[in-house]
């Protein structure tokens, strides 16, 4: 397995992980639980300076999405790269 193969599988493993912490945020908006924690913990870092930039409009966070887009972009760069 090459180094592009294991950051691709690393940015699917990252934005499935972002999926579900949009999902938990519905249900869990504070990650009160430890999944949600953990799930947040190792998110925020890479979310919120994306926040800082696209701020949230009229009470919707839009970061995690535009996050989950620039893993998709990183993602189509790394394949053309092989």
């Amino acid at each position: 397995m090459g180094l592009a193969n294991l950051l691709l599988s690393l940015l699917n493993i990252y934005s499935l992980i972002l999926f579900v912490r949009a999902l938990m945020s519905w249900f869990d908006p504070m990650f009160s639980s430890t999944v949600g924690r953990f799930i947040f913990n190792i998110t925020e870092p890479v979310v919120e300076p994306v926040r800082r930039v696209i701020r949230p409009m009229g009470g919707v966070d839009f970061s995690i999405m535009v996050t989950i887009f620039l893993c998709i972009i990183l993602q189509t760069m790394i394949r053309s790269a092989m």
